[in-house]
């Protein structure tokens, strides 16, 4: 008896050694007419070995690009898709670039720190007003997270400060946000209501 640890290493595994000795055979065809007719029926078995992906977009080219690499590369027929390249299946994909700059307040975040950036470049005015607000309270929203007591507004008028360079100085006689405990219903109902979704999700 052979068994599976002397035999030839699949390709892809989950179409099972009987479509690769399929694959295998169709290569020893000389005729191409006949070849691509062995290369359609084996399409076709593939493709019923997983009908619940029949929906899925691009599900034949994506059999189709899966024979030409069981066949090492080496099927000569007309696909009737641009198969995968060989040089190219086994390229690593560029790697990603991170954003290592310092962020100043995590419980604040990085996103948070540019937004107060884009707001200093608009003019004066209404517009600017009501972003620096929502701004604000945000920042607060984001505090309130991590320290679950409360914050001054103060702080978060330093804090917004400091992240423009002084081109947004809010004044507490001037503006006031939501109250603390305010916040943290509004934090504490929309957790509960994720979690209410996840639950009605998961049964």
């Amino acid at each position: 008896m052979k068994y599976n640890t002397q035999e030839k290493r699949l390709a892809l595994p989950e179409y099972g050694r009987n479509i690769q000795r399929m694959v295998d055979y169709c290569l020893t065809i000389e005729d191409r007419e006949e070849r691509k007719r062995c290369a359609n029926t084996i399409i076709n078995v593939m493709g019923n070995m997983f009908p619940h992906l029949r929906d899925v977009n691009d599900f034949k080219h994506i059999l189709w690009d899966h024979l030409a690499i069981m066949s090492d590369f080496k099927l000569d027929i007309d696909y009737p898709y641009e198969v995968v390249r060989k040089e190219n299946l086994y390229t690593r994909p560029p790697r990603m670039a991170y954003n290592n700059s310092r962020i100043r307040y995590r419980h604040y975040g990085k996103m948070l720190e540019q937004m107060v950036q884009k707001a200093t470049e608009y003019p004066e005015g209404p517009e600017r007003n009501q972003l620096v607000h929502l701004l604000a309270t945000q920042m607060k929203k984001s505090f309130l997270t991590w320290n679950k007591e409360s914050v001054d507004d103060r702080k978060i008028f330093k804090d917004l400060a400091e992240f423009s360079h002084g081109q947004i100085v809010l004044h507490e006689g001037e503006y006031k946000l939501a109250e603390s405990r305010e916040l943290l219903a509004r934090l504490n109902n929309n957790n509960s209501n994720k979690r209410n979704n996840n639950s009605k999700k998961n049964r």
